[in-house]
């Protein structure tokens, strides 16, 4: 039975324990590592936070169902979805499709076709190209040519603005210290005044603006980071 030479991580969205934890030994067996979450919000904050290989979602879930969790995620990622549903019409698996899914497989189904569709789906996917380009949500982040677009307009920031939000962006829900952020925009030799990440991070909060989706926020006592809702 083919192995994967690499650890790759798959996120499983499922409501049902039983199933989770009959897809995570058998994808365990084939060495891939598995996390689980048993509804849409969480996979949503587990994908904007970790780089998985594939997911799996499950559709009939409590809160949001899965094809509204898919929508959210072809907001910000392009992780590979398998969506794993009861619903069999033709109009699901379209829906599904639609709303950005990779493949689709109707319950029951035999965990060995599943593995294997995990299989054929990390073989197509192909490394990314190297880019300093971030899109999170409504918000895309450039330092290839320094631009910042915000619901498709253009926003108006210095360069040292742009890199502090870059930073903050590439890594979600990671908080960053002041020194953090300090030694990753101006450098490890800076010797000006520590407190003008604070100024900074002032006047890209006030550019940003409130959002339904995402906000930088000051973690009081450690720094800050882009929250995801």
């Amino acid at each position: 039975m083919e192995k994967t030479e690499a650890k790759t991580k798959i996120l499983i969205i499922d409501d049902d324990a039983n199933i989770c934890q009959l897809i995570s030994l058998y994808l365990s067996k084939e060495g891939y590592v598995t996390d689980v979450c048993h509804d849409g919000e969480s996979g949503i904050s587990k994908v904007a936070n970790t780089d998985y290989g594939a997911v799996l979602l499950d559709i009939m879930m409590p809160g949001i169902d899965g094809f509204e969790t898919l929508k959210r995620m072809r907001e910000f990622s392009d992780v590979p979805v398998i969506m794993l549903s009861a619903l069999g019409e033709p109009s699901d698996k379209i829906n599904g499709l639609d709303c950005g899914a990779d493949d689709y497989i109707t319950k029951p189904f035999e965990p060995q076709e599943l593995v294997a569709r995990v299989r054929a789906r990390l073989r197509r996917v192909k490394p990314a190209a190297a880019t300093k380009k971030i899109d999170l949500f409504n918000l895309s982040v450039n330092l290839d040519d320094f631009s910042v677009m915000l619901n498709g307009e253009k926003l108006d920031m210095p360069p040292k603005e742009i890199e502090l939000l870059y930073t903050l962006v590439k890594t979600p829900m990671h908080v960053f210290t002041r020194d953090d952020l300090l030694k990753s925009v101006w450098g490890e030799n800076y010797s000006g005044d520590p407190r003008t990440v604070d100024v900074h991070i002032k006047r890209v909060r006030e550019k940003l603006g409130d959002n339904p989706h995402w906000r930088l926020t000051t973690v009081w006592g450690i720094g800050y980071k882009i929250e995801v809702f």
